[in-house]
């Protein structure tokens, strides 16, 4: 099943993702419009929509789309999650994840326009992103994925000039500026997928191709990320986790590459879909 956020609206989307259904006209009102609402009550929801069809389904624009999870009640971010990404960045892998967040505010839809700031250095970072259905404390990594509502694709663009100045690096602010957000198209539930763990990632600028991995090389996989945040801190129906980004990218290359003004950043997961992004 594929779930998504059309202009604020809670939707189903067809396997093409051509067209959607309303969820709160289709329910009757069982269930409401608001796309992030709806992780509270998962359970019954996915009970509903298993037999709810996709009669009625009205053509959509993906420009129309919006985040799955808007303004979730927290995002996570992790970084150097992959050994080579770790090796580029010139840093030992991890012992522990590397947990930032980025303000909801930075989030978007999948086709969008992201102002540039003046100066800066901005940079692409391509990701798998989950959403929990259910939250919870002290979770076990043999059921973390049962508390993950879905999968789905993000961009942790980072601005590089503020994310590395002062004596202390700024990560979660000079990654959360407008736009530096963007997910979707939708959200892909997981039973949709043969083998979660292993999902092919990757983007391209202006049609050449800078990043590619599989998420099976994460240092921390999925479950292994849920657990280890339930073990510090309570997690909520609706969390959002960017889960760190495989090698290429622009600030470790030789000369260093950063995106500006009339670049287009394509991203893709297998089994999900595409980002688009235009910098002006």
């Amino acid at each position: 099943m594929r779930v998504g956020n059309l202009m604020g609206r809670l939707v189903i989307v067809t396997q093409d993702g051509a067209a959607a259904v309303d969820v709160a006209s289709a329910s009757s009102g069982r269930f409401g419009p608001d796309p992030l609402s709806i992780f509270a009550e998962w359970s019954a929801f996915r009970a509903w929509a298993t037999t709810a069809g996709l009669a009625g389904a009205q053509p959509i624009a993906m420009s129309d789309l919006g985040a799955p999870a808007p303004e979730p009640r927290q995002l996570f971010a992790i970084g150097l999650n992959y050994l080579d990404h770790a090796a580029e960045s010139g840093i030992a892998a991890p012992d522990e994840p590397t947990v930032f967040t980025k303000w909801t505010s930075c989030l978007s839809g999948p086709v969008t326009e992201v102002v540039l700031p003046d100066g800066g250095k901005p940079d692409w970072e391509v990701e798998l992103v989950v959403v929990l259905g259910e939250g919870g404390r002290r979770i076990r990594e043999s059921d973390a994925w049962s508390h993950v509502a879905g999968i789905t694709l993000g961009q942790d663009l980072s601005e590089r000039a503020m994310q590395l100045a002062g004596p202390a690096p700024q990560w979660s602010l000079g990654k959360s500026l407008p736009g530096f957000g963007p997910m979707g198209p939708w959200l892909v539930t997981v039973d949709e997928f043969e083998n979660p763990d292993d999902l092919e990632l990757g983007c391209a600028v202006n049609g050449e191709q800078v990043q590619r991995g599989q998420t099976r090389d994460l240092i921390f996989p999925v479950p292994v990320l849920i657990a280890k945040l339930s073990a510090a801190l309570t997690l909520y129906a609706g969390d959002v986790i960017f889960t760190g980004t495989p090698p290429g990218v622009g600030v470790a290359r030789t000369p260093q590459r950063f995106l500006k003004p009339g670049d287009e950043l394509v991203s893709y997961l297998e089994g999900v879909g595409e980002l688009r992004q235009r910098f002006v």
